[in-house]
């Protein structure tokens, strides 16, 4: 009589990997049962005063919400953190996708840290227009800046916000200033006719640039070109150098074909190698420059008052719009005259008229 051999196939489950005993069941229960617990408006702010990156999370997370449920909270927690914030400097940075953002502002950020200032990085990704998902990477591709004590990165969708800003991206960095955090970057989606809204809220606008890209003159879009308060042309490295050289003296020539700033300042343009960190330090004097001359002459105080006006604005806007479709018996309306518009039984004028209308009888 033949034996058989027990022969493992390649579908054979192994036996489960049992638990080190160094794991303390104790501690995995306490951590999950402080995870489900919603921390109160003042344990919030008691964390970020207290420079605690967990409770500076959490807050942005309960600003970014759109529960209704969770305004109130958000508010409370922005009033109280708002005596704290205003003393920082506040960086755009923005540039066409493949220019290297991400790994500019590590440089940059990794510089900053060693020179002693908290630097927050508020990272804008894209969401998908079909499946409003996004992909918040920010992280990953700054995997040495996040590691550092004394920074902070937060990567937050667009959702359907133009500007190339989040929806909340103002009260982030009223909440990042507050947990003591003196140079605010903000990265913007990418460049495009409705990616100035960043400009509304920062001190100071940089714009990324790479060499050979077919657009030294004319710009990725004139808007943004006179906006910029510095080009900085990135990749100058290896067998691009003399390419970036070239790209610097385009640019110059172009910036002065635009008209004078209010400011009084005189946009720049340098260029840099992220991956080798030459010319780095030289961005970081060149945006010192530019603060000693506005806070000098009272354009930085002036301008931070225009864009608080503008962000009242806005939030009334942002308000009103999330007020007319969170109201259950606009829903049904807009559906039913959604149908009448595609059909061409009314005008979209005439409905979008019929909706303010019932929409503002209560």
């Amino acid at each position: 009589m033949t034996k058989h051999k027990n022969h493992h196939t390649a579908l054979h489950e192994k036996d489960g990997i049992s638990r080190p005993e160094s794991v303390s069941v104790t501690s995995i229960a306490n951590i999950t049962q402080l995870r489900k617990k919603q921390p109160t408006a003042d344990e919030l702010v008691k964390g970020i005063l207290e420079h605690n990156k967990t409770a500076l999370s959490r807050a942005i997370t309960l600003v970014e919400s759109t529960n209704p449920t969770h305004l109130e909270k958000a508010m409370a927690v922005i009033n109280q953190c708002l005596p704290y914030a205003n003393k920082s400097v506040r960086i755009g940075i923005t540039g066409v996708p493949g220019v290297g953002k991400s790994t500019f502002i590590e440089a940059f950020g990794k510089h900053l840290t060693s020179l002693g200032r908290k630097v927050a990085v508020l990272a804008v990704d894209p969401s998908s227009s079909m499946s409003h998902g996004s992909i918040l990477g920010d992280k990953t591709r700054m995997e040495e800046l996040v590691k550092d004590e004394n920074a902070y990165i937060r990567p937050s969708a667009s959702g359907d916000t133009l500007g190339g800003v989040a929806r909340k991206t103002r009260e982030a960095i009223i909440l990042c200033e507050a947990c003591g955090f003196d140079t605010i970057i903000i990265e913007t989606v990418g460049v495009g006719q409705s990616e100035t809204a960043v400009h509304s809220m920062v001190d100071f606008f940089l714009l990324l640039k790479i060499a050979g890209a077919g657009d030294e003159l004319q710009g990725i879009k004139r808007g943004i070109m006179e906006m910029a308060d510095l080009i900085v042309i990135n990749k100058a490295d290896g067998d691009n150098i003399k390419k970036a050289k070239l790209a610097k003296t385009e640019f110059n020539r172009a910036l002065h074909l635009f008209p004078a700033k209010s400011s009084g300042w005189q946009p720049k343009v340098s260029t840099c190698s992220a991956i080798t960190h030459d010319g780095i330090a030289d961005v970081w004097q060149v945006v010192n420059e530019y603060f000693e001359m506005v806070k000098d002459n009272h354009y930085f105080d002036a301008k931070r008052a225009d864009q608080n006006r503008y962000w009242l604005t806005e939030t009334i806007n942002e308000q009103l719009k999330s007020s007319f479709y969170a109201r259950e018996d606009i829903t049904p309306l807009l559906e039913q005259y959604k149908k009448a518009v595609q059909n061409n039984e009314l005008s979209p004028f005439a409905a979008a008229q019929f909706l303010l209308e019932k929409y503002f009888e209560k």
